[in-house]
């Protein structure tokens, strides 16, 4: 039988070239890789199945911080490089894998468990639900109808060149400053900052790309952008793209400012947005908004709750009301009834044997609703949610709502 167990140092090049094969990328690498890899080993985190000494099934997790709506920090598993080899597929590698890992992250006290989802049917047999969404748009720039003499924001902020040393001072306070206001947003450690500014040689080729900040008029950093730019010419013509790889701004006016910029560069016609919220400002910045067209529409960050109580309390509510949910877990730990009393001024949530439930649903519909990006009505109309006391799902869906839509600016 195929042994899955904890991964130890000693076995690491191995796990890497199962998780290189799993992910159908060259299963060799230098040892400068390996040791920039090698960065991410966390002692008792990483498992690995083993047959007959060969890894064949790869499976990571670690600490990290997702923002709930009203903007608390919640205790997360974030899990990634999961890979089954293609020899040893259908044989119950990742249930193995899944089960052990959720186990302990319950057992840390983690609230929930998060990941990216390479493929959408895997991860609901596991309690999973995409809880946020994320569009890329593509701008074309001349139909806009933003001023081709723009020559910076005219709020007395300025946008600064800057290079990844920079980048690596001002960033990690700003995007801080961002997560708490950002429902969805996850933490990010000081190796993520190392790794996106090429400082550690993580990936196999790394192209440098550039960073521009936007300064308010007292000084203050509010925004700060990656992008890389591709050479297309059409003819004797620049016909050249923009690619943003991360945006984040902290107010209207600088995220503005680095859009407009953006748009301003010469030589660039197109500007593909990455993956943004789906209630982005972008398209509204543009005089045509037509001219911001989306390309690519996604769900993203995938949440399974583990402990239901902890996190409904939280969050915030913008609305009062009391509803009973009968919580469908398969998996085990989050199952059960819950009543959920909930105000502006607060939130609590019990276990209850007594209280007959107003709703059931399953925890990945909970998942969905959590940071407020779907709708029960929605999952009560498709079948997805068994409304047991008549009006519940509207009232419901009316305290699940939030302000504006949950968004993960990061892949992991």
């Amino acid at each position: 039988m195929t042994d899955v167990r904890t991964v130890n140092e000693d076995d690491f090049a191995d796990w890497q070239r199962a998780l290189n094969t799993g992910f159908l990328r060259p299963p060799v690498f230098t040892e400068e890789q390996l040791e920039a890899r090698r960065r991410q080993f966390v002692p008792g985190r990483l498992l690995g199945a083993f047959d007959d000494g060969r890894c064949v099934a790869t499976f990571r997790s670690f600490a990290q911080e997702v923002t709930a709506v009203g903007g608390a920090p919640v205790p997360a598993n974030a899990i990634t490089n999961v890979s089954v080899s293609p020899t040893h597929r259908r044989r119950g590698l990742l249930n193995r894998m899944m089960a052990r890992d959720l186990a302990a992250a319950k057992d840390r006290g983690d609230i929930v468990a998060t990941l990216i989802a390479a493929e959408y049917p895997i991860y609901g047999r596991y309690g999973f639900g995409p809880a946020t969404w994320s569009a890329q748009w593509t701008v074309e720039v001349p139909r806009a109808g933003l001023d081709p003499r723009w020559s910076g924001p005219g709020d007395g902020g300025r946008i600064d060149l800057v290079d990844g040393e920079d980048v690596r001072k001002l960033g990690p306070e700003l995007y801080e400053r961002f997560r708490r206001r950002q429902p969805g947003a996850v933490s990010r450690d000081e190796l993520w900052w190392q790794v996106n500014t090429g400082a550690i040689p993580f990936h196999d080729t790394w192209t440098e790309p550039f960073h521009a900040v936007y300064r308010s008029a007292r000084g203050e950093v509010e925004g700060l952008v990656t992008y890389r730019s591709d050479e297309a010419w059409s003819g004797t013509q620049p016909d050249q793209t923009a690619t943003v790889l991360k945006l984040v701004a902290t107010t209207p006016a600088a995220e503005r400012a680095l859009w407009h910029y953006l748009c301003s560069i010469d030589w660039i016609t197109k500007v593909k947005t990455g993956f943004r919220g789906l209630d982005d400002l972008l398209p509204e910045f543009l005089p045509d908004r037509r001219a911001a067209r989306i390309t690519d529409h996604t769900d993203w960050l995938w949440v399974r709750i583990l402990d239901v109580v902890r996190a409904l309390e939280a969050r915030t509510y913008d609305t009062a009301g009391e509803m009973v949910l009968e919580v469908v877990d398969g998996q085990g730990p989050a199952g059960g009834r819950f009543r959920l009393t909930a105000s502006p001024e607060g939130a609590s949530c019990t276990a209850t044997s007594t209280a007959s439930p107003d709703l059931t649903l399953d925890v990945r519909e909970l998942a969905s609703v959590w940071l407020g990006g779907e709708s029960l009505l929605r999952l009560a109309a498709l079948g997805r949610v068994q409304e047991e006391r008549e009006g519940a799902a509207r009232e419901a869906d009316a305290l699940f709502r939030s302000p504006g839509r949950p968004w993960c600016p990061d892949i992991f």
